[in-house]
């Protein structure tokens, strides 16, 4: 599904708007005579912002099915605004995720067939409220919404590989900012790892006999030094 603003009409018979139970979307707040400014345009009438844990879905109040709708997914930035020279307005700006390669048109939204064609386009919305003291709850309601749908293309972290094993050769590590061809300072054409059970090539076993027949001899050579000097 193209990403954007879209228009939403599933509306129910008590004017509410009908939820994807499937999915398990879920009202969390309702705030009544709001009103949504789309991109550069003049703010809409008054209608009733239903904020899920999906979408946020406005639907007017002054001409019935008439109603935009955007999901979490594709809201990359919001903030309240009280700045009277950003805006006239105290309100909660969006930022929503437009058509690629597409800009923001300024006609009029009044004819049906232009605004389905224009509404992917536009990039920003501002939310205005009766109540410019709500917003801060507003805000809290879209950081919880935006923290149950991540972007699911976000990138893992760079080190997470080196959990997994990737990065090592011959036994070492691969430091990113040094030599490709290095493993931990040391050239891998001189480093050869023993394996398990061998010392410098030689078996194991073997090396524990060595070492006992050397053990045996230097016993034999203190007793016949002890016999020397008469003890």
């Amino acid at each position: 599904m193209a990403p954007g603003l879209k228009r939403f009409t599933d509306v129910a018979g008590d004017g509410t708007p009908r939820l994807d139970d499937a999915a398990g979307e879920e009202l969390v707040c309702v705030e009544r005579a709001a009103s949504v400014a789309l991109g550069s345009r003049a703010p809409e009438p008054p209608g009733t912002l239903f904020i899920t844990t999906r979408r946020v879905i406005w639907l007017s109040e002054a001409e019935k099915g008439r109603g935009y709708a955007v999901g979490f997914l594709d809201i990359t930035l919001h903030a309240v605004s009280r700045d009277p020279e950003a805006y006239p307005s105290p309100c909660l700006y969006t930022q929503i995720e437009a058509e690629a390669d597409s800009d923001e048109e300024d006609g009029d939204l009044d004819s049906e067939a232009d605004s389905d064609s224009q509404l992917p386009k536009i990039s920003e919305m501002r939310i205005i409220l009766a109540d410019a003291a709500q917003l801060d709850s507003l805000f809290d309601a879209f950081c919880h919404c935006a923290e149950l749908n991540p972007d699911p293309t976000a990138e893992e972290n760079e080190d997470s590989d080196l959990f997994h094993g990737e990065g090592m050769t011959n036994g070492g590590w691969i430091h990113g900012d040094e030599d490709e061809h290095m493993v931990d300072g040391i050239d891998p054409e001189f480093f050869i790892p023993n394996p398990i059970g061998q010392n410098g090539g030689d078996d194991l076993s073997s090396s524990v006999l060595e070492l006992q027949i050397n053990d045996q001899r230097f016993e034999d050579a203190e007793e016949e030094e002890a016999r020397e000097n008469g003890h």
